[in-house]
């Protein structure tokens, strides 16, 4: 599966992980706490590759959150995990 998805698919899956974590507030603020990141360096990294892989272990880390980001974007968990691989690559 990982064979499939892109470095810039993957990136844009994450990017779109972190736009859903970030419309929810509890969520957001516990991916902040569990980082470390304020929200100015959450702003000032979006883009990086390392906090793009924090994203998606953070949802990785967490089944009900992973499953109701997959319902939203309709992806399969698989492609979660297959992009968080990509993202080592």
């Amino acid at each position: 599966m990982t064979d499939r998805i892109t470095p810039e698919k993957a990136e844009i899956l994450a990017l779109e992980a972190l736009g859903w974590l970030a419309g929810r507030a509890e969520d957001i603020d516990r991916f902040l706490a569990t980082s470390g990141l304020a929200v100015d360096d959450l702003r000032h990294a979006a883009g990086e590759p390392g906090l793009l892989g924090s994203v998606l272990d953070f949802l990785l880390s967490n089944e009900p959150l992973l499953l109701e980001f997959c319902e939203s974007a309709s992806i399969s968990f698989q492609a979660v995990h297959a992009a968080r691989h990509r993202l080592e690559a």
